[in-house]
């Protein structure tokens, strides 16, 4: 596979890439990483910079259509924006639009990756602990993804897996949504994190590293005792109660 690691990851949170390939090679998959990767646009899609947005993923195609197999990410939002942000941006460009879809057709976020195309939800991951689980908004709506995240935390052995109230609502993050509009974020994501208190859960899993690092500061700020972590981090073994 080609792993698409998102610029987020790489900046702010790199041990999420090296648990997602962890995760990957352990199932026997060989991992491949294009050096020439960025970005996939969607900082500027969402701030309504088109032909900005448009020039970053026209080198994300350039990048991966160049390679064969599925491109996997650990994020939820970003393999959202090739699914729908790419056709969006290439409409009016059939050349392009083609090879959008192309690239779209074999892109996966981690989880889907693991259960609908590998077919395994027991990875061999154990967590002695309570877990509970935030389905980030693109992950959710935008991949229409709600049940192979579950299905893998269903698995891992010693883990008690606990509903989170509210765990559809957002968490106030939406990228450039927080930036613009921080108030309102504020208070999204502390009825979030009041959420995941009161749930009892060590920790809060998430499939998108920008959910991650919005809920992750506001438990750390908050002096919550739970911490926020990737899937790919509790699947990988690297995250201990």
């Amino acid at each position: 596979v080609q792993l698409f690691v998102t610029c987020m990851a790489d900046a702010v949170r790199p041990e999420i890439g090296e648990a997602t390939v962890a995760v990957l090679e352990a199932q026997g998959v060989k991992v491949e990483f294009p050096a020439a990767q960025t970005c996939c646009g969607q900082p500027a899609y969402n701030a309504g910079y088109r032909s900005e947005a448009r020039a970053v993923a026209a080198h994300f195609l350039n990048v991966f259509d160049a390679t064969s197999g599925p491109v996997v990410t650990p994020s939820g939002s970003c393999a959202a924006m090739v699914h729908h942000g790419f056709a969006d941006l290439f409409g009016n460009d059939p050349v392009q639009l083609r090879r959008a879809q192309a690239v779209a057709a074999r892109t996966r976020e981690l989880s889907q990756f693991l259960v609908h195309d590998l077919k395994v939800t027991n990875v061999g991951a154990r967590f002695n602990g309570r877990i509970t689980y935030h389905p980030s908004c693109h992950q959710l709506r935008g991949l229409g993804e709600g049940t192979a995240p579950l299905a893998l935390l269903a698995q891992v052995a010693g883990a008690e897996l606990v509903p989170l109230a509210g765990a559809e609502e957002c968490c106030g993050f939406g990228g450039l949504f927080s930036v613009k509009l921080p108030q309102v974020s504020g208070e999204m994501v502390a009825r979030k994190t009041a959420n995941i208190d009161a749930s009892g859960a060590a920790v809060c899993v998430t499939c998108d590293p920008g959910c991650l690092m919005n809920i992750a500061g506001r438990l750390q700020r908050e002096q919550k005792a739970a911490r926020c972590v990737h899937l790919a981090e509790v699947l990988s073994g690297s995250v201990q109660a």
